[in-house]
């Protein structure tokens, strides 16, 4: 698919790769290091891979996780993916975020993804 920016993307943008995935940097990252990890077949969702694309995107964020270590230093990582617009997927080919974490990148990084919604995150304040 020409329109999809995952679909052509230039060999020097790959931080990492295996047969069926390739790692890139954000376009517009959220914290130092913060890498995408993308199907080479076209695939809009996470439940449109199979078995085996689900085995090498694990593989790759394992090669991923090391690469940015030893660049980066981070403290943690989040890692997921936006699964259609309702969960916030902007680009309709699936892409896997692994995001560095740092010591006081947030004054509070508890509840990690939770704060999605917000209202519901501090679970541990009783709310």
């Amino acid at each position: 698919m020409t329109d999809c920016p995952f679909c052509v993307v230039p060999g020097s943008a790959v931080i990492a790769r295996n047969e069926r995935f390739l790692a890139l940097a954000d376009g517009f990252p959220v914290s130092p290091g913060h890498t995408l990890i993308v199907p080479v077949r076209h695939a809009a969702s996470f439940f449109d891979l199979d078995d085996r694309e689900r085995q090498a995107m694990l593989e790759l964020v394992g090669e991923v996780k090391a690469i940015l270590e030893e660049r980066h230093h981070p403290a943690g990582f989040n890692v997921g993916w936006n699964d259609g617009p309702a969960a916030g997927q902007t680009v309709m080919h699936f892409h896997l975020h692994v995001i560095p974490r740092y010591e006081g990148d947030v004054a509070d990084p508890r509840g990690g993804i939770r704060w999605i919604f917000p209202d519901r995150a501090p679970y541990w304040d009783g709310a």
